[in-house]
């Protein structure tokens, strides 16, 4: 994915790369537009600049094929029915990628008893079922205990490995390094490098 002057009203210009298979984190102090800058980018929000997947601009795509290609996971995602059940395609791979996550079982279960943290895991579950070609994470682990987020990154390294490429919003100051990432910092809408550059996966 390539990022060109990538601005809204609050953030930017942002330019910025990410390749296949890559990590790339963003850290900054809350309201420094984190969230806006993945809103902007999975098109939720108004902005101008480009955004291209593949040399493909986002225009050229029906924005609903740009958020299965590009898959945004907020913070708090949306449930809009009573069952973990109705907000799934029964794949074959459900399963295992619940058991993945520590939520085996969990289809039966009713959306008012999940916890934020299971809210959080099964979101994650939900956007790869559209077998995205980059996620864009808010705070993916925020509310986890360390043996959840353990299986979180294990999962996320797993697809960066099968080629999908990571935009991650944390505050954890190690999670970067466990995945491995190219770091950024946000501050007042702009982006600046927090590291000397690697070379991508």
């Amino acid at each position: 994915m390539a990022i060109e002057e990538l601005k809204t009203p609050l953030i930017g210009p942002v330019d910025l790369s990410l390749g296949a298979g890559s990590c790339v984190s963003v850290s900054g102090p809350s309201g420094s537009g984190k969230t806006l800058f993945l809103r902007a980018i999975a098109d939720l929000d108004v902005s101008s600049g480009a955004v291209f997947l593949k040399g493909v601009a986002r225009e050229a795509m029906a924005a609903t094929q740009w958020r299965r290609k590009v898959a945004f996971i907020p913070a708090e995602s949306g449930w809009w029915a009573e069952r973990v059940r109705d907000h799934f395609e029964e794949t074959p791979e459900l399963e295992e990628q619940l058991e993945a996550v520590g939520l085996g079982g969990s289809l039966s279960w009713q959306i008012a008893r999940l916890s934020t943290g299971e809210r959080q895991r099964l979101a994650l579950v939900r956007a790869l079922q559209l077998h995205p070609e980059v996620l864009l994470l808010d705070e993916p682990t925020s509310a986890l205990d360390p043996p959840s987020v353990k299986r979180v990154e294990a999962l996320l390294e797993e697809r960066m490995h099968a080629g999908c490429a990571i935009l991650l919003v944390t505050h954890d100051p190690d999670q970067p390094k466990r995945l491995g990432a190219r770091r950024f910092k946000m501050t007042g809408g702009r982006l600046t490098a927090d590291q000397p550059q690697e070379v991508a996966r």
